[in-house]
């Protein structure tokens, strides 16, 4: 059973025999540190998986350290006497074993006879989050794994790898997710400067407290390399294994006191689903919101969805009642105030909602043939809205219209044209109408047939 996921920097400096005096300027987050203790003390777990940036990084996958007492010292910081020591489940570790050929990321157990395994030494990575357990009373076995280099969306897919494993251990199992944000947040800090390092740090803190997981796996890469940071894959992992979960998201402390951002965190599932009740899922910015989406949201998360991986989303697997409905949809994209790409459909044409908007997402960003499809980069400038629309009601005179209360579907044979309501620069039903035609192509001499309808206008 899952209970904690904590997120925790890991500066030695926070340590009060280390920072001594300097301690007093990262208060904040030791004090926090603190607290994350006490909150694993309160639920007592069994097993401890602690994920680092500094142990051994492979390309290949995730690393685990698989002797069965790991320990380390501050001697690298000048305090050799401050020893931390950690012991390992084997059986968690045999389970991984077993079950590595099926994992999305193939786990690389670094054993004695590797030629680049430096031994059961712990890394500061760990060592620092585990001192302070340590001091809070806290003292369970459990696994050392190093993320790898790998995508964002595979070391989520390992996540959700893991836990399954834990609930199959039966074992009550805290996470450490180990890692410092932005190194470069202040001229002279460790990595140098960039402006972007708080951008960095303010979003992410941001997703996080929201919990809008799907755009933490879709974080932008080049802002995520401007940041200098070490984290994010720790994160990305732990996130991974609270997929599917409804869970509380406790922001504790952030501070950048010596130009590095240090984030402590606690996430609680605040329900705990079996194994048969949890879907697998490739598309996790899709499936992993169970409460109800704005519509804008839903349609900018197929969108990074589908520009990364090409891959039209499956639905939720559990639709909210509002994403049941039938209705005509327009997804309409907007970029520094001018438009960008706008298809929708004037009636519904697939099951529900979701498919509407799925599909109308999609086709607004790369099939509008008034404009070059939307590349990846350039999501996150766009502006979305959805506009969910009621039925057509056929009106006899113009009238009957109002520019900003209804928009208006023109008809001459087979020849229709659409334009929806409150649009800048419309003022009039007479202005609505030609323009209707106009995009129709139907002269201003042809009888039409006119039809109003309402809209439901989602931003994000």
């Amino acid at each position: 059973m899952l209970q904690v996921i904590g997120i925790a920097p890991h500066p030695p400096i926070i340590i009060p025999e280390i920072g001594r005096s300097e301690i007093t300027k990262a208060r904040k987050t030791v004090d926090g540190m603190y607290r994350l203790g006490k909150i694993f003390n309160e639920l007592n777990p069994e097993l401890i998986i602690i994920i680092t940036p500094h142990g051994q990084i492979m390309r290949e996958g995730p690393a685990v350290l698989t002797g069965k007492k790991l320990q380390g010292h501050f001697g690298h910081f000048g305090f050799p006497g401050i020893h931390v020591e950690f012991e390992t489940d084997m059986k968690l570790l045999e389970l991984l074993r077993e079950n590595a050929d099926r994992a999305p990321l193939r786990p690389i157990f670094l054993e004695d006879s590797d030629r680049f395994y430096e031994g059961n030494i712990l890394d500061h990575g760990a060592m620092v989050p585990l001192y302070f357990l340590r001091e809070a009373g806290v003292n369970a076995p459990g696994l050392h794994i190093t993320f790898g280099f790998n995508s964002f969306r595979d070391l989520y897919k390992f996540g959700t790898f893991l836990r399954k494993l834990i609930e199959e251990r039966g074992k009550r199992v805290a996470v450490l997710a180990s890692g410092d944000l932005s190194h470069r947040l202040i001229p002279g800090a460790p990595a140098g400067y960039d402006k972007r390092g708080a951008k960095y740090d303010q979003r992410l803190v941001e997703l996080l407290r929201s919990k809008e997981i799907d755009q933490i796996v879709n974080f932008d890469p080049d802002l995520v390399e401007a940041a200098g940071e070490c984290g994010l894959r720790s994160f990305l992992i732990a996130l991974g294994m609270l997929h599917g979960e409804v869970f509380n998201s406790e922001i504790i402390s952030y501070e950048g006191p010596f130009g590095v951002g240090y984030l402590v965190a606690a996430l609680i599932p605040s329900e705990i689903s079996s194994d048969s009740d949890r879907k697998e899922v490739e598309q996790p910015a899709v499936q992993n919101e169970k409460e109800t989406l704005n519509p804008a949201r839903f349609a900018r998360m197929v969108l990074k969805e589908y520009l990364a991986d090409g891959i039209i989303p499956q639905l939720p697997a559990v639709l909210p009642d509002e994403y049941k409905v039938k209705s005509g949809v327009f997804v309409s994209l907007k970029k520094e105030g001018q438009l960008r790409g706008c298809i929708g459909t004037v009636e519904p044409v697939r099951e529900n909602l979701a498919s509407e908007i799925i599909a109308n997402a999609i086709s607004a960003a790369l099939r509008d043939p008034r404009f070059s499809p939307v590349c990846r980069e350039e999501l996150a400038d766009l502006v979305i809205s959805v506009d969910v629309l009621s039925p057509m009601e056929r009106i006899k005179s113009i009238s009957e219209l109002n520019p900003k209360k209804y928009g208006v579907l023109v008809r001459s044979g087979m020849k229709t044209g659409l334009l929806l309501p409150d649009l800048e620069g419309i003022d009039s039903a007479e202005d609505q109408v030609d323009i209707a035609r106009r995009k129709a192509g139907i002269t201003r001499d042809e009888p039409v047939e006119l039809y109003r309808f309402t809209v439901t206008r989602y931003k994000e």
